[in-house]
């Protein structure tokens, strides 16, 4: 195909035709031809580059935030010499970036790298990548597509928080509380089950595997005050602006990696007819990616979605609500789970405390209010000092 100076080129050969139509001068006659024999060589010297080059991509870090930079490393590698090759990476929705090779050597991968800024949250599609091969006079060019498409997800920002709610268990030899913590991964409670292919053989329980004749793996069973969950209220009449919703998914983001790294086994919320549990680096990237895409949802039934979850026995150690502008609905989500939680956490994107809040407080729950111009980590660091106040004096 030519470029744009081959256009020109095929164009100046036309006006030379017609000169040479109206004066008859075999001068301009043999200068339209060198131009339309120029471009149509052009052309059949790249595509006698037989263009079969391969194309491989790597994003570093593998986890990305909102507002972060990513490194991309593309390598391209090609069976023929390769002069002038130009390569064209697209992540659409965020940009391009645009290499030039002079010389591609058979064989020799040519390695590019660029930066990408990570913003906003959401799920980014990378190339596939176009190259393209130039004769020499820059008259005509070939392009291929090289290599497949891949994904980059970009994650809500995550805040470093401070300070875990305080979860109590009840010790059976006496009457008061006391503190029945575990952290994930415990070898004090787990169940037998037999050896499946892809298991950690470092989990395997060599005694009972030896009494059985077969590999038993240790099934881990997390402690009901480890457990927590995490509801994100999506419902736009909460949030007055797109901003105040950004917010609440930061504090959700935040708070599910927070509870995530100190030992809890958190589920997620928000919105789909199923929970997303969790409990391995994999389920944990799952829960990111679903608030990477998470949006707004216009008319959904706050109450009977948490009915249905309590019906399917939902309990453990703490609860955490995040959410706009409280109201009524999320006392309704207080006294249908409350009860099943040691204790419940409302983040609210809010400057100040309005009635509902107010009634949270009287209940008993912790709440953390944070305005869609400010930080998460504070306000979580001041209600997990109150908690531990109000739980010492008590």
């Amino acid at each position: 195909m030519p470029t744009l100076r081959g256009w020109a080129a095929l164009g100046a050969a036309l006006a030379l035709a017609l000169l040479w139509v109206g004066f008859g001068e075999q001068l301009l006659l043999a200068l339209a031809a060198f131009f339309l024999l120029a471009v149509l060589l052009g052309s059949l010297y790249v595509r006698r580059a037989g263009l079969n080059v391969s194309m491989r991509r790597v994003v570093a870090p593998i986890q990305v935030h909102d507002g972060d930079r990513a490194i991309v490393e593309v390598t391209m590698t090609s069976s023929r010499r390769l002069h002038e090759a130009v390569v064209e990476d697209i992540v659409h929705g965020l940009g391009a970036a645009t290499f030039v090779a002079s010389q591609v050597r058979p064989a020799s991968p040519m390695v590019a790298r660029y930066e990408v800024l990570c913003r906003p949250r959401g799920i980014y599609k990378l190339g596939p990548a176009t190259v393209k091969v130039h004769d020499p006079l820059d008259l005509s060019e070939f392009a291929v597509i090289a290599g497949k498409a891949d994904r980059l997800v970009v994650y809500p920002q995550v805040e470093q928080l401070d300070g875990v709610p305080t979860v109590r268990g009840q010790d059976p030899n006496v009457n008061t509380a006391s503190a029945s913590f575990s952290l994930t991964g415990g070898e004090d409670f787990f169940t037998l089950r037999e050896y499946q292919q892809g298991d950690d053989l470092r989990r395997v329980h060599w005694p009972s595997s030896a009494r059985r004749d077969k590999l038993m793996i240790k099934q881990l069973e997390m402690p009901w005050q480890s457990r927590a969950l995490v509801i994100l209220d999506t419902r736009s009449q909460n949030y007055p602006t797109p901003e105040a919703f950004e917010h609440a998914v930061r504090g959700a983001a935040s708070s599910l990696a927070h509870l995530y790294r100190h030992g809890y086994s958190p589920s997620l919320w928000i919105g789909e007819p199923a929970l997303t549990q969790v409990s391995s680096s994999q389920a944990y990237a799952v829960a990111m990616e679903q608030l990477a895409t998470v949006s707004t949802t216009p008319g959904l039934d706050l109450r009977s979605a948490v009915a249905r979850m309590r019906r399917s026995g939902m309990a453990g150690g703490a609860l955490v609500l995040v959410t706009g502008t409280p109201d009524d609905s999320h006392l309704g989500v207080y006294r249908t789970l409350g009860q099943d939680y040691v204790r419940t956490l409302l983040m609210s994107v809010t400057n100040a405390p309005n009635d509902a809040i107010m009634k949270f407080r009287t209940a008993g729950a912790v709440t953390v209010l944070s305005s869609s111009t400010s930080k998460w980590a504070p306000a979580w660091h001041d209600a997990m000092e109150r908690a531990w106040s109000s739980a010492t004096a008590g």
